[in-house]
């Protein structure tokens, strides 16, 4: 891992970098114990003050991810050393339920950036067409994934629904757990886990579409599709939570926006940018 020292972490040492990324304690100490960092190509230690604008390298951890090469390219709409910001079609896993499985997004992922280490920090339903963010070593996972846990990445998702009116903006808490009569689904539940979904903004589509752009705090499975179902308004074309016969579900990940963590700049990509892969 590579990185130029931003401003906002002028004057601190590396360990108090990581500490503030939230970087768990056991990969701080792996790190502590390595003779391999190093500031502007000087051997260095966690303990070493930095200052803006200084070039610091350190050690991944020596692992590799298990997915197959589908020899088929992902859309990549942002990459940097350290992940990618990846397009998942329609019909797509994102990843495979079994090692064998050679054509899912992450199969596409690992041929396409030409990586020995690539891992999703989110997932999408199979049938969700949209963006998703990769990590492309094993300190920025964990960094991502602290940064999801804690909403420090904003996940925006359009979704159409059958609706006479627009929807009003409006936060759905509401629990969510397996539906035990069908296992592919999931339904409201006190004893499912917490899921909060925020609906920004909606517009119609025509007189009896509307189209709504929705943000996410929690990730659970079907969260969108099982909450709008909930209040009246499932997605269109979506077989099981509403009354489709068609596999055609009008929901996608549009935009994501965070900042990152080592640069500090600001990330946005969204749908309508144009394709760097």
């Amino acid at each position: 891992m590579k990185f130029k020292i931003p401003e906002k972490f002028d004057q601190y040492t590396i360990r108090e970098i990581f500490q503030h990324l939230n970087l768990p304690k056991k990969d701080l100490h792996t790190l502590n114990m390595s003779n391999e960092i190093t500031v502007n190509d000087q051997p260095a230690k966690l303990i070493n003050q930095v200052n803006a604008g200084d070039d610091v390298y350190l050690p991944n951890p020596a692992e590799e991810s298990n997915y197959l090469p589908s020899y088929r390219y992902a859309q990549i709409y942002y990459e940097d050393d350290d992940l990618a910001i990846v397009m998942k079609p329609k019909g797509v896993k994102t990843h495979p339920n079994d090692l064998k499985e050679s054509n899912t997004l992450m199969n596409h992922v690992i041929y396409t950036l030409n990586n020995d280490y690539v891992e999703p920090i989110h997932r999408l339903d199979q049938e969700t067409v949209g963006l998703l963010i990769v990590a492309k070593n094993p300190l920025m996972k964990k960094i991502l994934d602290r940064m999801l846990e804690d909403n420090q990445i904003d996940r925006i998702y359009r979704a159409e629904v059958k609706s006479l009116l627009p929807i009003k903006p409006q936060t759905i808490d509401m629990p969510i757990g397996k539906d035990k009569f069908h296992p592919n689904r999931r339904r409201i539940s006190q004893t499912g886990q917490r899921a909060i979904t925020h609906i920004l903004s909606s517009q119609m589509v025509d007189e009896n579409r509307c189209q709504i752009e929705l943000k996410l705090d929690t990730g659970r499975t079907h969260q969108i599709r099982v909450h709008l179902a909930e209040i009246g308004h499932p997605v269109i074309g979506d077989p099981l939570y509403g009354n489709s016969t068609l596999r055609q579900l009008k929901l996608q990940s549009y935009k994501i926006e965070f900042t990152h963590p080592l640069t500090q700049n600001q990330i946005s990509v969204s749908l309508d940018d144009d394709v760097k892969q």
